[in-house]
């Protein structure tokens, strides 16, 4: 099972030869178990916040019984699976337990196949319902939004969003500014789905991705033959477009040469394509973004003034994410209930600690290094809590450079001080973390790598030494 979806059990029964019997046939499969030898006791720890995947019980315990902690523990409002085990076969005995609300009814002595289908089914029952609600919050948290799927609450940046609202259903161009990763595509996306032209097309091109010889030809289109490689007609952005909004992401990258071409097309609303002489009327609306401070660059003569001023009718300023601090843990929720889901992850929740740092971190990349480090940290992530130790930042990877991950998500790297690993040192590490990720067992590590058990208890004694 990977690292990733370790499970947990709590395992209660007061025979210690059991105990260890199904802690020892449970451990190797890569699942958590915790041990209690009373009911009182687990339900102590259970109805104080320990989590778990599965509660395994015995049916007779001392003072208070299996049936009755089954009871207690769904009056808890806890989704927790429980397979109850019994040396009794009697039928009317298990239906009670299920009526109970118990999830199985496992015949002592137990057979062990079966209890892990059991307890393997319990755990895909559970996961469907914990994505179920994930998604039934998700819908909910973005109903309440100002704007739904669009995450934010802080001042400045429903600022932002109440001026997209206010100017959608104009005419006018308009000129988003900010921080590369702050969300421009988004409240372009929200302005062009609240304005008349919703039903029409919505596209997007980052001009500075695409190389500036080909940029002409994607904005406008082309002939057939126009240049080489042109071997058929192609229709370009503006006219795919037509009735809707083209967002010109980047528009501070532009070369001189295109930003005349660009306003000649705002101003005559025609465009030509490449190696045509004929004009095609356009209708569409054209929302420009850029990181870029383009008063700086008009200043130095990079960019067109004129141009400037035929974007930038209605200017919106989308904060970066260190100026709107009360939106990281509602963005940070909200991605871990996305990615929780599609990576079949268990992790439901972050630490206080994690939790502090997200909110003292500059974000220099913004809600996009947010989204990274969030998903990063839900596949790295052992248990169902995010760790500080699981955040890992996109500064931090660039800092550690090539490198493998550990069991617990902290990076080792393939380089030190300037050098290469040697391939020696590089084993090392490496059977280190299959070590890890086996809770130590140092046979499974030598079935897993492949390897001799003599060479694995060889390499630990080098690492101990």
């Amino acid at each position: 099972m990977p690292v990733s979806t370790q499970k947990h059990l709590v395992l209660i029964d007061d025979d210690i030869e059991i105990q260890d019997v199904i802690v020892g046939f449970f451990k190797p499969k890569w699942y958590k178990v915790t041990v209690f030898s009373d009911a009182e006791s687990a339900y102590e720890a259970i109805s104080t916040g320990l989590d778990c995947d599965v509660i395994i019980t015995d049916l007779n315990l001392p003072k208070m019984s299996g049936m009755d902690l089954t009871k207690k523990i769904k009056l808890l409002n806890r989704d927790i699976p429980i397979v109850v085990m019994t040396v009794t076969k009697s039928a009317e005995v298990a239906i009670k337990v299920i009526d109970e609300g118990a999830y199985d009814f496992i015949v002592k002595p137990i057979h062990f196949p079966q209890l892990l289908v059991s307890v393997e089914r319990a755990i895909q029952l559970k996961n469907l319902k914990d994505n179920y609600q994930s998604l039934r919050t998700m819908v909910k948290d973005q109903g309440n939004q100002r704007a739904p799927g669009i995450i934010g609450r802080s001042p400045n940046f429903l600022n932002a969003l109440d001026i997209a609202k206010r100017v959608a259903k104009s005419t006018a161009n308009i000129f988003i500014s900010g921080e590369s990763g702050s969300g421009k595509e988004i409240i372009a996306k929200f302005i062009h789905s609240e304005s008349n032209r919703k039903k029409g097309p919505f596209v997007a091109i980052n001009c500075a991705a695409i190389p500036e010889n080909l940029l002409e030809s994607e904005l406008f289109g082309h002939a057939k033959g126009s240049f080489t490689g042109a071997l058929e007609k192609r229709i370009g952005l503006f006219e795919e477009a037509e009735e809707g909004t083209l967002f010109l992401d980047e528009i501070g990258d532009l070369s001189l040469p295109l930003q005349v071409k660009l306003l000649r097309v705002l101003q005559d609303r025609k465009i030509k394509r490449v190696g045509e002489n004929q004009s095609r009327p356009i209708n569409v609306r054209v929302i420009s973004a850029t990181h870029r401070n383009l008063v700086e660059e008009v200043a130095a003569e990079k960019f067109r003034e004129d141009l400037f001023f035929r974007l930038n009718v209605i200017p919106i300023r989308v904060p970066a994410l260190k100026d709107r601090k009360e939106d990281v843990i509602p963005l940070a929720e909200y991605f871990l209930k996305r990615f929780g889901p599609i990576n079949e992850s268990s992790v439901k929740q972050f630490s206080k600690d994690a939790l502090q740092y997200l909110l003292e971190r500059p974000w220099k990349g913004n809600v996009r290094e947010l989204e990274n480090a969030i998903e990063r940290a839900v596949v790295l992530c052992t248990t169902d809590t995010i760790q500080k130790s699981d955040l890992i930042s996109d500064d931090q990877m660039l800092k550690a450079g090539p490198s493998i991950m550990t069991a617990q998500g902290s990076p080792f790297a393939l380089e030190e001080e300037g050098r290469l690993l040697t391939l020696h040192e590089l084993t090392q590490k490496y059977i280190e973390y299959a070590l890890v990720r086996n809770d130590g067992a140092k046979d499974k590590t030598a079935k897993d790598l492949g390897i001799d058990r003599k060479t694995i208890y060889r390499r630990t004694q080098e690492l101990q030494n």
